[in-house]
């Protein structure tokens, strides 16, 4: 789609709308960013949902700021109650993992079932703004091997929403865009930076200091890190003086 396609409403009375779930990461301000240059008029879903901190909240409002959102939504919801994650208890958030064993098993950083619900939530919201899209910036080259950043969960849950919500029976289906899906996270920041994203507003890290700055050691810190080196980018987050 050029820049002269805009896509339009449904109705024909403006520019179509899309939901964009927006973590305040790296990933998910790119996925703005595309949803916007594609003419998507965005609302944007963050989520306090138990998670370890509220830094990646603060990002998340300065990201849909920067980039011109007036809808930004944040919903709250308490994943503790069902544990089993270093990101909503108290388990250790692994260290300085080989990035190789990244994609091979599934850490304890992974949040259970928390995109399916994100986006449960979003296609909710889609029925209700009549969005025809809902963009998420999942990846499945650079990520920490979840189960829910992988095409065919992308796949399946389009299709379970096509025929599950009154959108997709009256022939009006919310398509799940994953731009970032193939890209590695080198490509993603060249991407986003093309498109004028400000990565110094953004956070990655899972288990930052009390003052906010990033460990540098997590899985997304290292990931984060590795991208904007291979990009040639400097990476304008600031980490604990241990962390370099």
């Amino acid at each position: 789609m050029t820049t002269e396609e805009k896509p339009a409403s449904r109705d024909g009375s403006g520019p179509a709308r899309a939901v964009v779930l927006l973590s305040g990461g790296v990933d998910s301000a790119t996925a703005l960013a595309v949803a916007r240059n594609e003419g998507f008029h965005c609302v944007a879903l963050s989520f306090r949902y138990g998670q370890r901190h509220e830094i990646e909240l603060h990002a998340a409002r300065r990201v849909a700021q920067s980039l011109g959102v007036t809808d930004h939504r944040i919903v709250e919801i308490d994943l503790r109650q069902f544990g089993k994650s270093a990101l909503t208890g108290d388990i250790e958030v692994p260290k300085n993992r080989p990035l190789e064993e990244m994609s091979s098993a599934i850490p304890v950083t992974y949040v259970p079932a928390r995109n399916i619900i994100f986006l449960a939530y979003a296609l909710a919201l889609a029925e209700v703004t009549g969005s025809q899209a809902i963009f998420i910036g999942v990846n499945a080259i650079d990520y920490s091997g979840y189960p829910d950043c992988r095409p065919a969960f992308i796949q399946q849950f389009e299709e379970m929403a096509r025929t599950g919500t009154q959108m997709g029976v009256e022939g009006r289906p919310v398509r799940i865009h994953a731009p970032l899906l193939y890209l590695s996270k080198a490509e993603i920041i060249r991407r986003g930076a093309a498109l004028g994203v400000d990565y110094a507003l953004t956070h990655s890290c899972y288990d930052p200091d009390a003052e906010g700055r990033a460990c540098g050691q997590c899985d997304s810190c290292r990931l984060r890190k590795k991208g904007f080196a291979e990009a040639g980018i400097p990476d304008p987050a600031v980490y604990v003086s241990h962390a370099g």
